[in-house]
C-alpha cells in the first residue's frame, strides 16, 4: 500500500454521493478519510474497498455539527494520514415535507447547524492546515450544495434550500479569501439524484413523481456527481474557483 501526496477528507461520507467520490478519489489516488455519523458498518466496508485498491483508508465517527468532534477528526487524519489536501464538504441532512409555516425553530436550527455551521467548522480546519498563510502546501474544498437553492423547494424544505443557499454564498466569498493562499473552493450542485436522502426525509417516491420535471427524464446517479466533484478536486481544475456547477439533468 502506498503513501500518496492528496489526502482527502469526505463529511458524510458513508453513502450516496459521499460514499461514491470517497471511492472514486481513492481509485484516483487518494488517500481518503470516510466520515460518518451513524453508519459504521457502511463505512467500514468502504474504508475496505478503498484499502483493495491501494490506498491508505480510514473511517472516523463524527457529528459534523459539533465543533469538538470535528476538531477530533481532523486531529485523527493528522496522526493516521496526514495533512489533508482535499476537503470534501458533502454532509447533509433535510427534514421532512413541510410549509415554512409549520416548521419549528428547532428543526431550521438543526439543519443550519449541519448544513452550514459544520461546513464552516470543517472548511476552518481545513484551512488551517493548508493555507500557505498557515504554512500549508494548498489543496481544494469542494461543498456539495443543490439546485433547490434556485429552486426553493417551496412547500417541501425552503429550509433546506436556505441553508444549500447559505454554502453557495460560502463558497463564493471563501474562493475569493482562499485564491492567494493556494486553496481553490467550489461547489456542485445536484438535481435528483437517485440517494436514500428522500426516504429520509419522508419521500422515498420522490423521484418517480419528480422525473418528468427533468428535462432528460431520470434522476442522477451518486457516480455522476462524484465525477464533477473529483475533478474540481484535481489539478486538472487548476484554473477553477468560486464556481457553482449544476448537475440536474437540465432541471
Amino acid at each position: 500500500m502506498s503513501v500518496s501526496k492528496d489526502i482527502a477528507v469526505v463529511t458524510g461520507g458513508s453513502r450516496g454521493i459521499g460514499a461514491a467520490t470517497v471511492e472514486l478519489l481513492a481509485s484516483l489516488g487518494w488517500d481518503v478519510c470516510v466520515n460518518f455519523r451513524e453508519r459504521e458498518v457502511e463505512a467500514a466496508e468502504l474504508v475496505a474497498r478503498c484499502t483493495a485498491l491501494g490506498r491508505r483508508a480510514l473511517a472516523v465517527q463524527a457529528d459534523v455539527s459539533v465543533e469538538a468532534e470535528v476538531i477530533d477528526l481532523f486531529a485523527r487524519v493528522d496522526r493516521d494520514l496526514g495533512v489533508i489536501t482535499t476537503l470534501v464538504n458533502n454532509a447533509g441532512i433535510v427534514a421532512p415535507k413541510s410549509r415554512v409555516d409549520e416548521m419549528t425553530a428547532d428543526r431550521v436550527r438543526w439543519m443550519f447547524e449541519v448544513n452550514v455551521v459544520g461546513a464552516f467548522i470543517c472548511a476552518r480546519e481545513a484551512i488551517r492546515r493548508m493555507s500557505t498563510r498557515h504554512g500549508g502546501a494548498g489543496g481544494a474544498i469542494v461543498n456539495v450544495s443543490s439546485i433547490a437553492t434556485r429552486i426553493g423547494s417551496p412547500g417541501q424544505y425552503v429550509d433546506y434550500a436556505a441553508s444549500k443557499a447559505a454554502l453557495d454564498t460560502m463558497t463564493l466569498g471563501l474562493a475569493k479569501e482562499l485564491a492567494s493562499e493556494g486553496i481553490r473552493v467550489n461547489a456542485v450542485r445536484p438535481g435528483l439524484v437517485d440517494t436514500e436522502i428522500h426516504a429520509t426525509g419522508g419521500q422515498p417516491d420522490r423521484i418517480e413523481r419528480l422525473k418528468d420535471t427533468i428535462p432528460m427524464g431520470r434522476a442522477g446517479q451518486p457516480t455522476e456527481i462524484a465525477e464533477a466533484v473529483a475533478w474540481l478536486c484535481s489539478d486538472r481544475a487548476s484554473y477553477v474557483t468560486g464556481a457553482l456547477l449544476d448537475i440536474g439533468g437540465g432541471r
